[in-house]
């Protein structure tokens, strides 16, 4: 598994002023870094491509799609405008040269609903990202779904709405992305998602359920990790724990949750790696 993290735990939007964030990634001797894809405007993807490379780090992208971009409105011209943003996300991507582009990308983060979704907003959703996926074939980069929960999505809250999706969309390169912190409130059983992903599964957000040091709360990490380790997954994991409010996106964080981003991430990382080691699971580099 290869283990990583989210720049998130250490600031609240990604610029060129936190591409040292690269370098202490590699220090800490995690395997990618997650960057976000949030603004555009202050990624600059030659900068990073020169970074990751510097230091012989792998990296994965994430977005969410906001209300000017959602591709489930009614607005035509909203759907193209999302469309438009995903494909700047894929070729973004492959510009610093990586392949997992992921996050909420199939309809608006936290979209206010007053009813069940409607059929016409799934199919929305599955052929505007079907033409996002075959562009992003050109590129070789896959497109992760990823479940959130009912206050911030109504229409993908688990691992089988997800996979339903994907088959309505019905390109090889859609995958899932889970996550924990969701999973918490949305899934029956953390075991029994992950299994139901399978291979389909091709990232993981570590996250407690308060989002705060993983290990520290509820989430059932050892049946999450049996499920995983019987899988043998090889796919990328990272911690995403927010430690501050964004203004690029909802983080919810409205108290410390850790004394630091530093604290967070070593407390975290000495975990997961734990959990690693009791569940049979290599990381990036092969070792146990």
């Amino acid at each position: 598994m290869k283990l990583g993290i989210h720049a998130y735990a250490w600031c609240s939007q990604w610029s060129n002023s936190t591409l040292h964030l690269i370098d202490r990634v590699k220090e800490l001797g995690l395997d990618f870094i997650e960057i976000p894809l949030m603004k555009l405007d202050t990624f600059d993807a030659t900068a990073v491509r020169s970074r990751l490379n510097d230091a012989g780090l792998d990296a994965v992208t994430s977005t969410v799609l906001l209300e000017g971009t959602d591709i489930t409105s009614e607005e035509p011209a909203i759907r193209r405008k999302g469309v438009e943003y995903l494909k700047a996300c894929v070729q973004a991507t492959a510009e610093i040269g990586k392949t997992n582009l992921s996050g909420v990308v199939y309809s608006q983060h936290v979209k206010s609903g007053k009813a069940r979704p409607a059929e016409a907003e799934w199919e929305y959703s599955a052929e505007a990202l079907r033409e996002v996926a075959r562009y992003a074939q050109s590129f070789g980069v896959q497109i992760g779904l990823e479940p959130v929960n009912r206050y911030e999505s109504n229409l993908v809250n688990t691992c089988g709405q997800a996979l339903k999706l994907k088959e309505r969309i019905g390109e090889s390169n859609v995958k899932i992305h889970l996550d924990s912190y969701h999973m918490n409130i949305e899934e029956k059983s953390f075991y029994d998602a992950v299994k139901t992903a399978g291979d389909q599964l091709n990232h993981f957000h570590l996250c407690e359920n308060d989002r705060g040091i993983p290990g520290t709360g509820l989430v059932n990490w050892d049946e999450l990790f049996r499920a995983l380790g019987e899988m043998n997954y090889q796919g990328y994991a990272a911690l995403e724990s927010f430690v501050d409010v964004t203004d690029n996106m909802n983080t919810w964080v409205w108290r410390q949750l850790a004394p630091d981003g530093n604290t967070l991430v070593k407390e975290g990382v000495r975990f997961i790696r734990e959990m690693m080691r009791k569940h049979g699971l290599s990381d990036g580099r092969g070792s146990q």
